[in-house]
């Protein structure tokens, strides 16, 4: 028995983990708008209680991995190893370019459309071949698993939480336009999730 995914899992989830990295490098990273979810969650807690989010990040998609596993098993790791490590490789490829569109830092709104594009796309890619390339992921994929609920919906709740607390120190402006990217990025995953590829047995 193979230790890893099939291939065509593996290309999937690196599919998917590539566009998503190519977003967040050329978008998210230059535009101002925040993030829901365990990204906003951290520099929550850096502003508030001065905790590293190399430190929060790491304990809390720990945490929803852990989860992950026990609801959804060893194939999830698996996948989701694939994808969380093609993110980290992709990205660290990408940084070292300029940015493509660095005056989309002066146009919020086009970053926050643009910006759910890739991460709805690059998620739903590897959700579809049943990997979670964050903790994020993890978690509203084991929600949907464990109640039927329809992906999108874990992914508003958890994001709407962390954007009612960024409330406390980010701007009602930029919340605006970080609501809008992560209710526009759970729509597009949860159209592809509707939408489930053929899945190929892990073996």
């Amino acid at each position: 028995m193979s230790f890893l995914p099939s291939p065509r899992l593996c290309l999937m989830n690196l599919a998917g983990s590539a566009i998503l990295s190519f977003g967040l490098y050329h978008i998210h990273s230059l535009s101002g708008v925040t993030e829901g979810g365990i990204l906003g969650a951290t520099l929550l807690l850096q502003h508030w209680f001065h905790i590293s989010p190399a430190w929060s990040g790491l304990v809390m998609n720990a945490v929803c991995y852990l989860l992950g596993w026990k609801l959804m098993g060893r194939d999830f790791i698996l996948c989701s190893l694939v994808a969380g490590g093609g993110f980290s490789l992709f990205y660290a490829i990408f940084e070292r370019f300029p940015h493509l569109w660095p005056h989309l830092a002066s146009h919020p709104l086009a970053a926050a459309v643009l910006g759910a594009l890739f991460v709805g796309v690059g998620v739903g890619i590897c959700v579809r071949a049943g990997g979670a390339p964050g903790g994020d992921d993890a978690l509203a994929m084991s929600i949907s698993h464990l109640t039927g609920w329809n992906i999108r919906w874990p992914y508003l709740l958890s994001d709407l939480l962390i954007l009612a607390l960024s409330l406390t120190y980010i701007p009602l402006e930029r919340i605006g336009y970080s609501l809008l990217t992560v209710i526009l990025s759970g729509q597009i995953i949860g159209f592809m999730q509707r939408c489930p590829a053929r899945r190929a047995d892990v073996s």
